[in-house]
């Protein structure tokens, strides 16, 4: 969360003096000098807080705690008081003020206050964050299609990067989707709604970078082929961690990295931060049996883009993309799933080594993964969907490895 004050107060002394002790302590002061400068920051998207004096001129304090409370109640408003307006700032807080503060005023006393209001609010709106992630259900259930125990573990590592707040390398073959994953890192996050910033690193220079930064302040920068940063965007990209936390950084590389940094191309200090939390993308030929999954919905996808009927995809066809080895890994079964939903030719033989009966294989292993994804696990729904006897049905999974727990919510 973006720690901001929305600090109002007609003396320009005071809101100066006292917006520098809030800059120092490493908040972001929104300074205004009047109920008009002030209100247009005011809204249940503000992430921050609002420090008010009572007395200015016009519309006072307490017509912005009101203007607050008919916008979002749950936004902490700070009063400041003259000594006369003591009883009254009481009273307020009875009808929704945070707190108040008697002026003058001690840095480390607004402080204080103030942390406390940035606490309560930061609460509120990851509540809100959560409330909203589950009526739409979360982005790793959404983007990362899969059944297979293999996706599931990638979903988990997303959530778990996510809720860390800590810097993530992305690694995995190429084509594997780096650029997505930390997409969805960063919608998990409880900095979804800041900004999202890719950018490529290879021949990224330092102002460059920061910009990029800049652009993606309160928010994730995502660094494509971290490998290809220049070294003098390496060591400016060591300071701004340093310097400019309220950025998040995702990087993702298909490149030996730990070998980049052995041979001197990748600085050693930044390798070893990137590593601290790192996240595999497994390739598809880890995890065939999600192929059909991800086949269907990349037609889907493409179908809805080009506002095309979606098309049957027969059992034959998903058997010859499990056959297929994928060195493109997802990128490359999007295209094949891009070229299927226009009605173009797709490249789609199976390997030459495969006979008859490894194509039957592979057509029964995925209907039978299909069924038990559908039935969430429950291998007697699954086996009836099939119209299969329980022990036949049981033998099957057997043979090609499938269990039922692995298809449990």
């Amino acid at each position: 969360m973006m720690r901001r004050v929305l600090f109002v107060d007609d003396d320009r002394a005071v809101r100066e003096a006292l917006g520098q002790t809030l800059e120092l302590a490493g908040l972001r002061p929104t300074l205004a000098g009047s109920y008009i400068e002030a209100k247009d920051h005011i809204s249940t998207e503000f992430e921050g807080v609002v420090v008010t004096d009572i007395r200015m001129p016009g519309k006072d304090g307490f017509a912005l705690l009101d203007l607050v409370q008919k916008a979002d109640p749950e936004l902490p408003v700070v009063l400041l008081t003259g000594e006369a307006d003591v009883p009254m700032a009481v009273r307020a807080m009875a009808g929704g003020a945070f707190d108040f503060l008697e002026k003058p005023c001690s840095g480390k006393d607004l402080l204080a206050v103030v942390e406390k209001a940035l606490e309560t609010r930061a609460r509120v709106m990851e509540a809100r964050f959560s409330r909203a992630a589950g009526k739409r259900g979360d982005a790793a259930s959404r983007i990362l299609v899969g059944d297979s125990p293999v996706a599931e573990g990638l979903r988990e590592a997303a959530r778990r990067a996510a809720r860390s707040g800590a810097e993530v390398l992305i690694t995995g073959a190429p084509g594997a989707g780096n650029s997505k994953l930390a997409e969805v890192i960063h919608l998990l996050s409880t900095s979804a709604r800041r900004p999202f910033v890719k950018l490529a690193a290879a021949g990224l220079d330092v102002a460059g970078l920061e910009a990029g930064f800049a652009q993606a302040e309160g928010g994730t920068l995502y660094l494509d082929e971290v490998a290809d940063l220049p070294q003098p965007a390496q060591f400016a990209l060591i300071e701004l961690l340093e310097t400019r936390p309220a950025t998040r950084l995702i990087a993702g590389t298909y490149r030996d990295l730990p070998g980049e940094a052995r041979a001197g191309r990748f600085h050693p200090d930044l390798y070893w931060r990137l590593e601290a939390l790192k996240v595999r993308i497994p390739s598809l030929s880890e995890r065939p049996e999600d192929i059909p999954a991800l086949f269907r919905h990349y037609v889907a996808t493409a179908c809805e883009q080009a506002n095309l009927r979606v098309p049957d995809i027969p059992p034959e066809l998903t058997a010859q993309l499990m056959a297929r080895d994928w060195p493109g890994n997802a990128r490359a079964l999007m295209s094949e799933a891009m070229r299927f939903a226009m009605g173009l030719d797709a490249e789609t033989e199976p390997a030459a080594e495969l006979g008859l009966a490894e194509r039957m294989a592979a057509v029964e292993k995925s209907l039978l993964a299909e069924a038990l994804a559908r039935a969430k696990g429950n291998a007697t729904e699954a086996a009836a969907a099939l119209r299969l006897p329980r022990k036949t049905f049981y033998d099957k999974l057997t043979r090609h490895g499938l269990r039922p727990e692995d298809y449990r919510g």
